[in-house]
């Protein structure tokens, strides 16, 4: 199973710096055998992820809402474009049988899928890795509140297993290899008990790097 979903934005307007990254997550991943499943879209750093996984021989599927299709945000050279009646469904469509989540920088859209996904993988839903691409050091305030979470006891310390964070698209292979197992009881500790959920006292690395092996 080498389906990994990716979640990214469609803005023009950022730094060029994302869209760069996006196009490197691209073909690291194609280079690596991995079909890339994402939005669909054709612009900004969508657009950016799958030209570069296609530029070096990848296969890479889009899911996109109709309503997206008859506005011609849709990228029309990928390998497969999934339409779907809404954007539920294709947030389903996207996770279905891969076996890894990432995450680019993002707006609403890509922020809300990013907490959809954890909150699955917290329930033990979905057991797979979870990598942020911390580009810009554009998740580093999202993963400290993560941490806050944590610390004001709405979730639990062993939750920071749930993704990781990587800050470029070259050190992707490594953290995929070397992400947390999940366990899938994971649900049995979903509600924080009264005992579990003392303040954490050692200091978090932010952001949460893989170890050199």
């Amino acid at each position: 199973m080498k389906r990994i979903c990716v979640y990214c934005a469609s803005s023009r307007s950022c730094d060029q710096e994302y869209h760069d990254a996006a196009r490197r997550l691209g073909e690291v991943l194609a280079r690596a055998g991995y079909t890339v499943i994402f939005g669909g879209g054709a612009v900004g750093s969508m657009g950016a992820l799958a030209d570069g996984a296609l530029g070096v021989g990848g296969e890479v599927i889009g899911v996109i809402p109709h309503f997206m299709v008859d506005l011609e945000w849709a990228h029309d050279s990928l390998t497969r474009l999934d339409r779907v009646e809404d954007m539920r469904l294709r947030k389903h469509k996207m996770l279905e049988d891969t076996c890894a989540v990432i995450a680019l920088p993002g707006g609403s859209g890509t922020l809300e899928e990013l907490f959809e996904v954890l909150t699955l993988k917290r329930l033990g839903v979905y057991r797979n890795p979870v990598l942020l691409i911390n580009t810009r050091g554009y998740f580093d305030k999202l993963v400290k509140f993560l941490a806050h979470c944590i610390d004001e006891r709405f979730m639990n310390p062993r939750h920071t297993d749930m993704w990781s964070v990587v800050p470029g698209p070259d050190q992707v292979l490594a953290a995929l290899a070397e992400a947390p197992h999940w366990p899938e009881n994971a649900v049995d500790f979903a509600a924080v008990s009264e005992e579990e959920s003392q303040p954490v006292e050692a200091e978090r690395d932010c952001p949460k790097k893989p170890s050199n092996k």
